[in-house]
């Protein structure tokens, strides 16, 4: 099974992989798909968008006799990765409690019935 992956959520990892080092989109692409499905295709709108609204910029840089366009975060695209990351943490919390609850509450109870079981028994 696999997640709906929203808009902002494809944003929020476009920005923290290129605030990590200035990059071009096949290694943007590559990235993102160690985690999520994604397609150039998919990539290249969320791009334009972020140039668009100014959490990135361009330039061109020559490799192997051709020009590769490289991405690079501003400071306003900083700003938003900050507030990103907190929404997340928030959003995450959320979900997990209700996700894993369960399975903490296993863990929990399999934990007490191991001491349980080391605890001398009294006579």
């Amino acid at each position: 099974m696999s997640f709906p992956i929203s808009a902002g959520l494809l944003d929020s990892m476009v920005l923290a992989i290129v605030e990590r080092e200035d990059t071009y989109g096949y290694e943007i692409t590559q990235t993102m798909r160690k985690a999520v499905d994604v397609s150039e295709s998919t990539l290249y709108p969320v791009l334009k968008r972020l140039q668009k609204s100014q959490m990135l910029e361009t330039y061109d840089k020559e490799f192997m006799g051709r020009n590769r366009r490289y991405y690079h975060v501003t400071a306003k695209g900083r700003a938003q990765l900050s507030d990103y990351k907190s929404e997340w943490l928030e959003h995450k919390q959320k979900v997990d409690s209700i996700l894993l609850k369960e399975t903490e509450k296993r863990v929990s109870e399999e934990n007490n019935k191991e001491k349980e079981e080391v605890l001398p028994q009294e006579a």
